[in-house]
């Protein structure tokens, strides 16, 4: 799922002071710094459509698991299943 890019409608603005946003809000995970950040997300803003596209099916060529919709109700019973297949 993509999400909206720089100047699409719907677009959240950037906080104008965005790396003393990111010092006084972010809290990264080990081996995550602004820096990596940064690259990460210059990477997805500048890719085309057929890029991400194209990114996206090579994700799922060689999946090994799935996502389903379950019924609420149900997510106990699934989840026992799910213990049970693990043992």
């Amino acid at each position: 799922m993509r999400t909206k890019m720089a100047g699409e409608a719907g677009e959240t603005p950037a906080p104008r002071n965005f790396s003393l946003f990111m010092q006084k809000k972010a809290k990264f995970p080990p081996g995550w710094d602004e820096e990596r950040v940064r690259k990460v997300l210059a990477h997805y803003e500048n890719q085309s459509e057929e890029e991400a596209l194209a990114e996206d099916e090579a994700a799922f060529e060689h999946a090994k698991e799935t996502t389903m919709e379950v019924p609420i109700e149900l997510v106990p019973a699934v989840r026992e299943l799910l213990a049970k297949s693990r043992d």
